[in-house]
């Protein structure tokens, strides 16, 4: 069995800039799950297939990525899910809706998945420290991020999808979308 999860990824200008965010908070606290992953928005959580499932996988979403229109995201500052994670902010949008919703689809018609593995309802985000932030460190760290300026935008070519190594979140193939 093998553990995945499908994801927007930012172009690597903006990756390397979340990454210092999360070294930032590494630095001064510890945490450091949150660097176990590239910046990424999540559209389809974790979840466990056998390896054998991964070529039927791999199929299926290079067909739906060529069926996608570029689009755009927007960031714009940080919120938290409270007591432990800290992201960026990202700006829903129509767009990312349709991804998120279409995908939901083709998982459940074409790859079998049950609705209880699906993202049903996503808080479009990219986490810059997660669960191993002590309760106490995220009281500290919280109040420098909750008023901080962070505005950016990318461009949404791909999708990608991710497999876990045992230690880390690697990318494995990215989906272009049409130009």
């Amino acid at each position: 069995m093998s553990l995945y999860f499908i994801a927007l990824i930012p172009d690597l200008s903006l990756r390397k800039e979340i990454k210092a965010l999360k070294e930032e908070i590494y630095t001064n606290t510890g945490a450091k799950k949150a660097l176990n992953s590239p910046a990424h928005i999540t559209i389809q959580r974790p979840f466990s297939r056998d390896n054998d499932f991964e070529d039927l996988l791999v199929s299926n979403l290079k067909l739906f990525a060529t069926c996608r229109k570029l689009f755009k995201v927007k960031l714009s500052g940080f919120k938290c899910f409270k007591p432990r994670t800290i992201f960026v902010d990202v700006i829903e949008s129509e767009e990312l809706n349709k991804v998120h919703q279409e995908l939901n689809s083709l998982l459940t018609d074409q790859l079998t998945f049950e609705q209880k593995e699906l993202s049903k309802n996503i808080t479009p985000h990219i986490t810059i420290v997660t669960r191993d932030l002590d309760k106490k460190e995220f009281y500290k760290v919280w109040p420098t991020f909750k008023n901080r300026v962070f505005d950016a935008k990318f461009t949404v070519r791909s999708i990608f999808l991710l497999k876990h190594n045992g230690n880390n979140w690697d990318t494995i193939h990215e989906f272009m979308f049409k130009k």
